[in-house]
């Protein structure tokens, strides 16, 4: 590491560390990895006041996986070309892991140079962000604005301890975002699965049962044309309810538009479709429910899904009622249905829980619970509460 007359630690000891909270208050607000990237860069560069800001994630060939810059346009992001290597100072940070300040970097001896469209960089100041002993990405800033002595670096010591400080938690955060990614992937390559079985399942039985009508209806079509009629129309209606189990997988299926729409708009959008798409009527209220918790607005619509899954397929309900309500400190959601019902003992002790296990793990796993009231010929109605804050 490279000290100039400008590095004196200063006299402002703590004076950094509002903003050092508000930078990390910041981080914590997001769960994708990539908005969780642009955030630490952000909050870098406004704290210690640079210019320039930029934070690369590593990859396993010499490249980075991720790069994102603040303070450059995008014009100019373009026109620089493809992501750095990991060389020079940049790989300095990635392979030693140590903290590097410099009063020019362009005199540096590892420095290579850069594209022509880069913009020119002077005093810098670099750290990795690391978890332990693995290197999660390494953080530098550029060309400090406030005025310093020639030749100096214009990022101070008590810069570098600010830096250090928001990098940690920046480490804490960046996992925090893959965990979460990692768990979404995982949440929907177990609903996919669950959903092709299912849809293998009904269709299969759909079609078998075609097959078999059809073959009925030609050997019956030259001896027995009332009959042959009948089955006919028993294929019409098979196929209707064939075309009926296609439509609400393709339903699933879809991805949620939760980021985009939230919770509220995305359930009265897959009710309609619902509605359309089966001879039951399928309604959606909603009464006081913002925003939620992106964790709590996904089980709230997953467990959705199940019920109604459930009363469209399970049941022969003529209706279901979907409600999403807030009541004082809790948000909860009912779905409840008109249909034959069961009885929820009889179905754990012979094993098939229709989702229940699934649906009561999701609400707990939001700090939710779920309840379930049903019996033979009384409907069904699923609830799921949350703390809405």
């Amino acid at each position: 590491m490279t000290n100039g007359p400008g590095d004196a630690p200063g006299d402002g000891t703590g004076a950094g560390i509002p903003a050092v909270s508000s930078a990390i208050l910041a981080m914590s607000r997001h769960l994708e990895v990539r908005d969780v990237l642009k955030t630490i860069v952000a909050s870098a560069r406004e704290l210690l006041n640079a210019e320039y800001g930029a934070l690369g994630v590593p990859d396993d060939h010499g490249g980075f996986a991720q790069f994102v810059v603040d303070g450059v346009s995008e014009e100019q992001w373009k026109a620089i070309g493809p992501l750095p290597r990991q060389h020079g100072i940049l790989a300095a940070m990635l392979h030693n892991a140590t903290p590097q300040r410099l009063g020019d970097v362009r005199q540096d001896p590892r420095f290579g140079g850069w594209p022509a469209a880069h913009p020119e960089l002077s005093d810098f100041i670099g750290l990795p962000i690391a978890d332990g002993d693995e290197i999660l990405g390494a953080l530098f800033l550029a060309n400090k604005k406030s005025p310093k002595p020639a030749g100096s670096c214009g990022f101070t010591a008590e810069d570098e301890r600010l830096l250090g400080i928001l990098a940690q938690h920046a480490a804490i955060a960046l996992t925090n975002a893959r965990l979460y990614e990692r768990s979404r992937e995982l949440t929907i390559a177990g609903e996919r699965a669950r959903l092709a079985h299912e849809l293998h399942d009904a269709v299969a039985q759909k079609l078998f049962s075609l097959r078999l009508t059809a073959q009925a209806a030609t050997a019956l079509v030259d001896r027995d044309p009332v009959r042959a009629k009948e089955e006919l129309r028993q294929i019409t209606a098979l196929a209707a309810e064939a075309a009926d189990e296609l439509r609400a997988a393709v339903v699933e299926l879809r991805p949620a538009a939760l980021d985009e729409d939230g919770l509220v708009a995305t359930l009265r959008s897959q009710a309609q479709v619902l509605d359309r798409a089966h001879t039951a009527r399928v309604t959606f209220e909603s009464r006081g429910v913002r925003a939620l918790p992106a964790a709590q607005e996904e089980a709230l619509l997953r467990v959705a899904q199940e019920a109604l899954h459930n009363a469209l397929r399970h049941s022969d309900a003529q209706r279901v009622d979907v409600t999403l309500a807030r009541h004082g400190a809790r948000v909860i959601l009912r779905v409840a249905d008109d249909g034959h019902g069961f009885d929820p003992g009889a179905v754990r002790r012979a094993g098939r829980h229709l989702g229940l296990v699934s649906m009561r793990d999701r609400a707990s796993g939001v700090g939710g619970k779920l309840t379930v009231e049903s019996a033979p010929g009384k409907g069904t109605a699923v609830e799921m509460e949350v703390p809405g804050g």
